[in-house]
Formats: C-alpha cells, sequence, structure tokens
C-alpha cells in the first residue's frame, strides 16, 4: 500500500533495462519504495541496477526473466511476480522498441514484429496484471506510451500506430478498473535522449529519462491518469491532433 504521504512501497518494473523506467525505479526509491521486482528479457543485465537500487536504500529487489512476445508465459509470470513482492502498488510498463521506419516497409515482417511486442505484448501483460491489482483492491499500472501515437506521422507510422494502439487500449483498460482500487496511469513522452534514441536528431521540447521519471511520480503519487513529459507537450499534441489532414502533411516530421 502506498504510505500516508501517498508514496508506493514497492514496484514491479515490466522492461528492467529501460533507462526511463530505471530513472522511475531510483526516484520512487530514493523516496519511501522498499521493495522492487526487476523484470527483463535479460537478467544478467540487472546486475549493476539491483546494486544501484540497493544503495539508494531499496531493501528487496528481486529479479525475474520475462520475454513480452511470449504470450503464453504473462499469465505465470505475472502470478510469480506478485508472488515474490506481495502487493504491488506500482507496476510500470517501460519495454517496447523503436525499429526503423523504412525497414519495416521493406520487410513487412518487421514491422509486425514491432506491432507484436510494444502492443500485443503491452496489452497481453497490462491485462494480466491489471487482473492483480482489481483483486488486491489497489495499485497503478503506469505505461510508458509516446507523443508518437497522438498522430502517426510519415516518418515513423509504424511505431507511432503501436503506441496509438496502447493509448486506447490502456485507457480503456484504465475505464473498466474504475471503482476497483487500481488504476491506469498513461505516460506520454516525447523525444527522450536514451540509447534507444542515439543518434536521432533531437526535436524541440526534447527530456531525459530523469525528468520523465520526475513526471511519472509526480502523476502516481497524485492518482493522475495522464501525463506528458514535457508537461507543455500536451498542449503542442493538442494543436497538432487538430491540424488539417492536407497541412499536416506538407510538415516535414
Amino acid at each position: 500500500m502506498k504510505d500516508a504521504l501517498g508514496s508506493p512501497q514497492s514496484m514491479l518494473l515490466l522492461g528492467g533495462t529501460s533507462e526511463i523506467g530505471l530513472a522511475t525505479a531510483k526516484a520512487l526509491v530514493s523516496r519511501r519504495t522498499r521493495t522492487v521486482v526487476l523484470a527483463g528479457r535479460r537478467p544478467a543485465a540487472l546486475e549493476a541496477p539491483v546494486e544501484e537500487l540497493r544503495a539508494l536504500g531499496a531493501e528487496r529487489v528481486e529479479v525475474l526473466a520475462f520475454d513480452a512476445d511470449d504470450t503464453a508465459s504473462h499469465a505465470d509470470f505475472v502470478a510469480r511476480a506478485f508472488t515474490a513482492c506481495g502487493d504491488i502498488d506500482v507496476a510500470l510498463l517501460a519495454f517496447g522498441v523503436l525499429g526503423d521506419q523504412r525497414s519495416a516497409e521493406d520487410a513487412p515482417e518487421q514491422a509486425v514484429a514491432l506491432l507484436r511486442t510494444n502492443l500485443v505484448g503491452a496489452a497481453s501483460l497490462g491485462l494480466h496484471v491489471a487482473q492483480h491489482l482489481r483483486r488486491q483492491g489497489h495499485g497503478t499500472l503506469a505505461v510508458l506510451s509516446s507523443v508518437a501515437g497522438e498522430r502517426a506521422r510519415r516518418s515513423n507510422f509504424v511505431y507511432g500506430s503501436s503506441k496509438a494502439g496502447m493509448d486506447a487500449f490502456f485507457e480503456g483498460l484504465g475505464d473498466s478498473l474504475v471503482g476497483s482500487g487500481a488504476n491506469v496511469l498513461l505516460v506520454r513522452p516525447g523525444f527522450v535522449h536514451t540509447k534507444m534514441t542515439a543518434g536521432l536528431d533531437p526535436p524541440p521540447f526534447s527530456t531525459t529519462p530523469e525528468k520523465v521519471a520526475e513526471v511519472i511520480v509526480k502523476a502516481i503519487e497524485s492518482g493522475a491518469e495522464r501525463a506528458w513529459a514535457p508537461p507543455q507537450l500536451r498542449y503542442l499534441m493538442s494543436a497538432v491532433r487538430h491540424l488539417p489532414r492536407s497541412l499536416f502533411r506538407r510538415i516535414e516530421v
């Protein structure tokens, strides 16, 4: 359960090597979170983050292996995560792939693989986590989407469509949890300086994992359902969504 100041005591990070996810875990542990479960495809890669979280004050850090694409394993994996942790106050879904737009158009199987990970895998895990949160009667499922999902752009419509699907899915899942004590927080970052975006030209309002983590922590503690990082993107993307399509096509984005 959250403590008297609204800070979560336990966290499950789905995508344990995610720079945004780890920045969020560190921010929460620096406050009052004491139990963290890091889940990733390569558990050996999580040894350093485990030590960092312990050094910051985490009393218990568990590591679990999971595969976002192996949906048949998700029910058992989520059950093991909740067994390892007991009640989970925050589950942060932070895995995903950016892919390459040109390659995805030339080789459609690459587009399918991206959609399978970002949308199908996320939806499967989200449903299983939501079942457990509903049963325990509290908790936040925080989901890293992207402003790329608010309107598909020519330059990355495969990735953008996966995030648009996530937005629709998790907004509906959040509605289904109303009255249960649990909730969904949908986080829409803009361009974030990470290994995934290395080499790309940063647009205006680009940010860092640590800044996104600050937004996530504040949204979790306030019980928000949506958050943009940085916050001013909320207003910029509202304008972008309402541009006439003929005009939107002329913008090189």
